[in-house]
């Protein structure tokens, strides 16, 4: 077992943790192996965006790498550089650029790069150029997302300029991708709409000579739901780490997918009240008779939703609870009603549900939000704990 307390090492001298945000290794192998089952003539790629949404990027490329991801995707320059830093060095899609981004150091770093209109093209070839290395571009086309990606009617002069940098030496074309808007709806026409524009992107591409090595279009539930999308590569980001893309296309179960993350916190204090006391900042819960509470001490400065006052769940002494009044900047109270916990007691905000815990899905419920903010929102407070991290361990 690793843990990471704000990014240093915690060794076993060290002074019990506060709270901690358990990484399951073996469960994230196990969800790629998985996911690649889903889609087993495409390569996969793992994405690890946002410190692999929130579970900690470097371990978990290392462990998604150990159960077959050819590919890792990453958002920002940044994020793929840090990779680079930590000694991965197999194929790497970096796609959010800005003006001005650190092309050369990206390009010598041998990451792919996104490029979605002719500025970030001119720049690939102004930082091909200087640095004297080949660049490895990926065009996006939007199909319907209406985010980032080449709009259709622009698409013919990227794609043309792309192919006569190709000719001069200055990139290869590696790639040509979009994203859905809808996958996570079963049935949204845009999906079919969308398939049909990137398919005649493609075949415009081909007609300017451009030879890609990968087509992907598949996100997580895409890999999950829509095998027609699964061209050269799959796309999977919150379904690695066993979050399901939506409750409407089915739970993490459904898919053969476990919850990596668990969260957890020791009581700070446990002490009787009377009747019509107070809890928290607003008197917005007030005990209905004397009663039993605990402080649970971590609060939205570490992630936990201040939506899900009032609402969110909590294992502890073997009942499920629930968050007692307004989570507040380090802490929030539940109430135990008749029954007692000690100091030091562990409370579950959430895990894979194997012990009657709650999972990310039930706290998104609580707070009106998705899976995916609940993981990525977990702050540096709470050290990342890893488990599993000998693949020799499956």
């Amino acid at each position: 077992m690793t843990a990471y307390a704000g990014g240093e090492r915690t060794g076993p001298t060290a002074p019990p943790m506060r709270a901690r945000a358990v990484v399951d290794l073996a469960a994230l192998r196990a969800n790629v192996r998985a996911l690649r089952a889903r889609a087993p003539r495409s390569e996969l790629m793992a994405v690890v965006k946002s410190d692999a949404y929130g579970h900690g990027a470097v371990p978990c490329a290392r462990a998604a790498r150990q159960a077959g991801a050819s590919w890792l995707g990453t958002a920002t320059p940044q994020e793929a550089l840090a990779l680079r830093e930590a000694g991965d060095t197999g194929r790497l899609l970096c796609w959010l650029w800005t003006p001005g981004g650190p092309w050369r150091e990206v390009i010598e770093a041998d990451v792919d790069v996104s490029v979605s209109g002719m500025w970030a093209l001119r720049e690939v070839i102004d930082a091909a150029r200087a640095c004297g290395r080949t660049a490895r571009v990926q065009l996006k086309i939007d199909t319907g997302l209406g985010r980032n990606g080449c709009p259709p009617a622009a698409w013919p002069e990227l794609t043309a300029a792309a192919r006569a940098a190709e000719a001069e030496g200055l990139l290869t074309v590696t790639g040509i991708w979009s994203h859905f808007a809808c996958a996570d709806e079963p049935g949204h026409p845009s999906i079919k709409a969308q398939l049909a524009v990137y398919g005649e992107a493609l075949e415009e591409a081909g007609r300017a000579g451009l030879e890609p090595e990968v087509r992907h279009m598949a996100n997580s539930p895409a890999a999950l739901t829509i095998p027609e999308s699964h061209f050269d590569l799959v796309r999977t980001g919150i379904a690695v780490y066993g979050v399901s893309p939506s409750p409407e296309i089915g739970l993490p179960s459904d898919f053969g997918l476990r919850q990596v993350m668990t969260l957890a916190a020791d009581i700070a204090l446990v002490k009787r009240v009377p009747p019509g006391h107070g809890v928290s900042y607003g008197h917005y819960y007030i005990t209905p008779g004397e009663t039993t509470l605990a402080l649970v001490p971590v609060g939205y400065a570490d992630g936990v939703p201040r939506h899900a006052s009032g609402s969110g769940p909590v294992l502890l002494g073997g009942k499920w609870r629930t968050v007692a009044g307004r989570v507040a900047m380090d802490q929030f109270v539940v109430d135990l009603g008749g029954d007692l916990v000690e100091v030091g007691d562990e409370a579950v905000l959430f895990g894979p549900g194997d012990r009657g815990e709650p999972t990310v899905e039930d706290w998104a419920r609580a707070a009106g939000t998705i899976g995916y903010e609940i993981v990525t929102r977990i702050g540096t407070r709470v050290p990342r704990v890893y488990v599993h991290e000998d693949a020799l361990q499956d």
